[in-house]
Order: C-alpha cells, then structure tokens, then sequence
C-alpha cells in the first residue's frame, strides 16, 4: 500500500495527528518553551513534502479533529461554570479590560500591516488574530479579507502566547490569576487558554471568559469597520 493510500485513511491521519501531539505535549512538560502544535504539525508537514501529497488529502482524518474544536470550546464553560461565583464583581472591570484589550490588539495588527504598506486585503485579514479561528474566520469574510491568511496570524498568535504569554507576564510582575487569565485569553484564544489549564483552573476561567468577550467586541467592531468601509 502506497504512502498516498495511507495517508487518504482517515483512521492512518487521526491516529498521526494524536501520535505527534502527544510527542509534543512530552516534550512541553519537560521543556516548557516548547509549543506542542509545532511539535506536532512539523512531522506531519515534512511527510506530506516528502511523499509529494497534498494537505487535502491529510486533512480527509484530520477534518474530524477540526470538527471537536467546536465541543472542545464548549467544554471551556466547565471552569468558567466552577468559578463564576467568584468572577462576578470582577466582571465589569473585566470586560473594560478585554474590551480595551480586543480594539488595541486589532489595531495595532493593522497599523502595522498598513503602514508596511499591505494591501487593504491583507490590512483587514489580520484584525481578527487574537479571537479563535470560527470567528476569525467570518470576520476575515465580513471585512473582504483572505482566511488562508487570518489562520494563519490566529494560529500563531496561539501558540506565541500559549507558548510564551505567562512567562512574559511574569517577567512583568503580572502575578494575579485574573490578569494572566484576562490578558492570555484576550490575545491567545483557545490556544492560549488550553495552555492554562493545567497551571490553574481560576487562570483558564478567567482566560475562557475572556475569549468568548474578546470574540463579541471583535465582531462589534468588525461591523461597524464594515459600515465605514462601504
């Protein structure tokens, strides 16, 4: 069987998927700088090189893996729901802070792609890096922007903060389980929030709270760009 065969099972590129991703996660425990998704995408990429076939094909398995991303962000409310109670009073000033945070983030991606001197196209497609790909995505489309490229800024937007969003919080004296929660979930989505919720289930509330805002004031003001634009 040839490896073109194998690779359009989808049972043969589920499995591969799981086995490098847990290679990854292996490795992040040991060394946590280390980012897990490009642990895992790197194998699988090369292969796909070296056999000369396309992601198409790969992706006939790993299609039902991006189909558990939408459970798998539904299963974020578990934390959030634990410590809601506790939340509350702080949800106000949260929602400032997110709020603040979304617009800063949308434009400080696109002054910078604007004034490298990007097309409008290429301008509008990395406003959405910061929310999680599903939204991303229908704001990518709502502006006139190109997908291939908002997924590709939202997926590293992840894996950098995910990756390295604490440590540099830390190094900023930023030491409240609310803020990190606020600030990784603001600019790293579900990436980002996943990566908290071994470290503390009151971080990854905060950080799935702050996701699901961070997606609503992006699509408010995806809007309201779109009126002006036109």
């Amino acid at each position: 069987m040839s490896a073109t065969t194998l690779l359009a099972l989808p049972v043969v590129s589920v499995a591969l998927s799981i086995a490098t991703y847990t290679l990854g996660l292996k490795l992040h425990h040991r060394w946590r700088w280390i980012p897990p998704i490009l642990v895992a995408a790197a194998p699988i990429i090369f292969l796909l090189i070296a056999v000369h076939e396309s992601f198409d094909t790969y992706n006939r398995g790993g299609a039902w893996l991006t189909w558990l991303l939408g459970p798998g962000t539904v299963a974020l409310a578990i934390p959030m729901y634990r410590n809601g109670l506790a939340l509350r009073p702080s949800l106000p000033r949260l929602m400032i802070v997110v709020s603040l945070g979304s617009m800063v983030g949308m434009a400080s991606a696109g002054l910078t792609a604007w004034l490298c001197g990007a097309p409008r196209a290429v301008v509008v497609s990395l406003l959405p890096k910061s929310v999680t790909t599903p939204i991303a995505i229908e704001v990518c489309n709502q502006l006139g922007g190109i997908p291939s490229i908002t997924i590709m800024v939202v997926v590293i937007t992840g894996v950098l903060g995910g990756s390295f969003g604490v440590s540099i919080l830390r190094v900023l004296h930023v030491n409240s389980a609310r803020a990190i929660g606020a600030a990784i979930g603001t600019t790293s989505h579900g990436v980002g929030t996943a990566s908290l919720i071994h470290r503390s289930e009151r971080e990854a509330s905060v950080s799935a709270w702050a996701m699901a805002a961070s997606g609503i004031v992006t699509s408010i003001v995806a809007t309201i760009l779109k009126i002006f634009m036109h």
